[in-house]
């Protein structure tokens, strides 16, 4: 009870603050004025009438009249004249009101507006003596009563979760959110550009399936009532994109969304997007050039270098190390796991360097532990681990010199995988035999191991070219080039637990 009385004055002040609105709504309706407007031509976005009048000075004013829209976000001074700032998705700019210009009536309308409503305006443009380009506005139109307030000090709220519940408010109060998701279409578009140069075919696959497959990772589950089935949501798009290949289409990719019943944290969403990428005739080293690609493109499009800062820590895109997982290990513990010849072997190396493994690890699953543990959180530079255990890679093909070991890459950078890829496992027989081992593992109590898709070993079947294969987070790409620190930084609407009533 003690915290309702607590509240209750914040409440009661909001409740009058909407009340007021609500009062401003019906004296519009009074007036005969629409308080929710209809269409109304824009000529210029604000940003475009700063470039365009940069030079215009003294008491000079544009021959066009212009036309602007967007959303009040000051209002100073209500007397015989008003300086006022109105926001469009490009940017601000300053409006005048002025009752000798506008007229008594409306310049009531004008005394009605608030903070937050929606407004057409109609002007010309003229520098103010402190030398503002400002649109000196003879006459208005209202498209949009707002009939709530916004926050005064919306970037400041320590519960920063309401920033991520109510994006709309977040967008509106901060540029830098904003920008952030224009980079993000940026680079998508850029994604986009790199592949189309090259002949890819951008296709699209069903998220909705009878099996999960694709990678390692819990599915969600819903049902179909008219099938009365069970199906899963795609964990990746991996498999039909293959199947594509079989078919003749050569070179493919596919953008789009994939869910992970996995946990939340500021790096994992349950949904999230990635594109993966096929080319036949193609290799991991090929497509490890494809990520370099994409990548240096992506930097470039939306900062402008190579070396973006992350974090307080500058990237080099310019330059991704190459060095295989044993290697690595090797590096940073000097253990070579590949030596050994017997798990027990692997084991006691494990132990003396403190890496933890499980009982049904192989000596590719422990190398792969002791990869996670000593090595992957150091790889800040762009940097290439290939080489990864056969016994941890289900789609990949074998290394001709060392079967223990496949064809596969992945790309780290802030001790984080950007990229996943390798040298597609074309064999349908080696493929059997592990989807095989994936459904041992499952029996054996890993939720994440793949499901057994028969299909794909029909499709195989008929002939998958040489292939190789990639995946990308766009989140994270994302997330490295706009400098943020969260997967709910980029994404418009991260997955929440809900509040309560």
């Amino acid at each position: 009870m003690a915290e309702n009385k607590e509240n209750a004055p914040v409440q009661q002040d909001m409740n009058e603050l909407l009340k007021v609105r609500r009062d401003k709504l019906a004296a519009f309706r009074e007036m005969g004025v629409a308080p929710f407007g209809h269409r109304f031509e824009v000529s210029h976005h604000n940003a475009a009438i700063l470039e365009q009048y940069a030079n215009l000075e003294g008491e000079d004013e544009s021959a066009e009249e212009v036309t602007i829209a967007g959303r009040l976000m000051a209002i100073r001074g209500h007397g015989k004249a008003s300086f006022s700032v109105i926001m469009d998705r490009t940017g601000r700019i300053q409006i005048y009101f002025k009752l000798d210009v506008l007229g008594e009536e409306k310049y009531k309308q004008f005394k009605l507006l608030d903070i937050g409503d929606i407004i057409g305006v109609k002007g010309h443009v003229f520098r103010t003596r402190r030398g503002e380009l400002t649109v000196r506005v003879d006459d208005f139109d209202l498209l949009s009563k707002s009939l709530r307030p916004l926050p005064e000090k919306f970037h400041g709220l320590t519960d920063t979760e309401i920033r991520y519940r109510q994006r709309y408010v977040d967008l509106i109060m901060n540029p830098e959110v904003m920008n952030t998701f224009v980079a993000r279409t940026n680079i998508i578009k850029s994604i986009r550009n790199y592949l189309d140069s090259r002949d890819f075919l951008e296709v699209e696959t069903p998220v909705l399936g009878t099996i999960a497959g694709g990678a390692a990772a819990r599915p969600f589950i819903t049902h179909h009532n008219t099938l009365d089935l069970d199906m899963y949501l795609r964990i990746a798009t991996e498999l039909n994109l293959k199947r594509l290949v079989v078919g003749g289409m050569e070179r493919v990719y596919e953008i789009g969304r994939v869910f992970r019943n996995e946990g939340m944290d500021v790096r994992h969403n349950p949904e999230f997007t990635s594109i993966e990428i096929y080319q036949a005739y193609a290799d991991y080293n090929d497509l490890m050039d494809v990520t370099e690609g994409i990548v240096r493109d992506a930097a470039m499009a939306v900062c402008g270098s190579l070396q973006v800062d992350y974090q307080g820590t500058t990237i080099d895109y310019s330059s991704f190390k190459r060095i295989s997982m044993n290697d690595a290990v090797k590096e940073a513990t000097g253990k070579d796991f590949l030596s050994c010849e017997t798990v027990e072997e692997a084991r006691a190396m494990a132990d003396e360097i403190g890496v933890p493994y499980e009982k049904r690890f192989g000596i590719g699953g422990i190398l792969n532990a002791a990869f996670e543990e000593k090595v992957e959180e150091t790889l800040i530079q762009p940097t290439f681990i290939t080489g990864h255990p056969t016994e941890i890679s289900p789609l990949a093909k074998r290394n001709p010199e060392d079967p223990r070991i496949t064809d596969r890459f992945e790309c780290f950078v802030y001790g984080r995988e950007l990229a996943n890829g390798f040298t597609e496992l074309n064999d349908p027989i080696d493929q059997e035999g592990r989807f095989m081992d994936q459904l041992k593992a499952r029996e054996d109590g890993d939720d994440e191991a793949h499901m057994m898709d028969r299909d794909f070993i029909t499709a195989l079947e008929y002939g998958l070219p040489p292939t190789g294969g990639l995946g990308i987070g766009v989140d994270r790409l994302v997330m490295f080039l706009t400098d943020s620190a969260s997967i709910r930084d980029v994404l418009l609407f991260p997955t929440m637990k809900p509040l309560a009533e």
